[in-house]
């Protein structure tokens, strides 16, 4: 990627990334539509601009894309409908295929045995969550649940041969979609769950984008805060 390395502006990106989630989660927490249909769009941009305000040789190509693909899915699951669900969960199975082709080349099968031990752990979760789900499922949703989902377990996978941060990242990607998975079979909510779905959501593309951009040396921690390197 160009070298774009603006520590000023990509803190302002942060900010904006901040306080716009901030506000999308009050928005879901007290019931206010169009704040969340005002911020959603917002997010992923927000997160790929401070990404781009960082951008340094050495900084995956791939990752500004996979951020873009996550707000096309954001913008488009908003639409409703089988067919929005469709496409937003083909943009999302986009992103992760831009995630797992990252990873990939950050090195994430050079210890094939870690590699298959995480592997084999992530698909007990995928094959007992598509066995519970796949009853409650409307039979033209099986298919496409279970082939996004088994994507969704690999970007897991490789990210946590990155670092901790990429891993929790992924893990916590894979919480916020399995519960969306959920509405999907009309299975009982947990409570809050619109604001769990979100919060999660938020968080893991967040820490893969931190954990990728530490394994490439794009930011390091400082005092608990994330910073740009100068």
């Amino acid at each position: 990627m160009t070298s774009l390395r603006d520590p000023r502006t990509a803190r302002a990106l942060l900010l904006a990334f901040t306080a716009v989630s901030a506000a999308h989660l009050l928005a879901i927490a007290f019931g206010v539509k169009p704040l969340q249909y005002a911020t959603k769009p917002l997010l992923m941009p927000l997160l790929a601009a401070w990404v781009w305000a960082l951008a340094k040789p050495g900084t995956p190509r791939l990752l500004v894309p996979a951020l873009l693909f996550g707000a096309g899915g954001d913008i488009l699951l908003e639409i409703g409908g089988t067919a929005a669900f469709l496409a937003g969960m083909g943009s999302f199975a986009a992103g992760h295929v831009c995630y797992v082709t990252m990873f990939v080349k950050l090195g994430a099968l050079a210890d094939r045995r870690r590699t298959l031990l995480v592997a084999g752990c992530y698909a007990v979760v995928w094959g007992a969550l598509v066995g519970l789900l796949w009853p409650d499922l409307d039979t033209g949703m099986r298919v496409p649940v279970a082939l996004y989902s088994l994507l969704l377990a690999s970007t897991a996978v490789t990210a946590s041969q990155v670092n901790v941060r990429a891993g929790l990242g992924g893990a916590l990607f894979l919480f916020s979609d399995t519960l969306i998975a959920t509405d999907l079979a009309d299975w009982r909510h947990l409570p809050a769950h619109s604001f769990l779905i979100m919060v999660t959501y938020l968080a893991g593309q967040y820490l893969l984008t931190v954990g990728t951009l530490e394994r490439t040396g794009g930011v390091e921690r400082t005092g608990g805060v994330e910073r740009a390197e100068a």
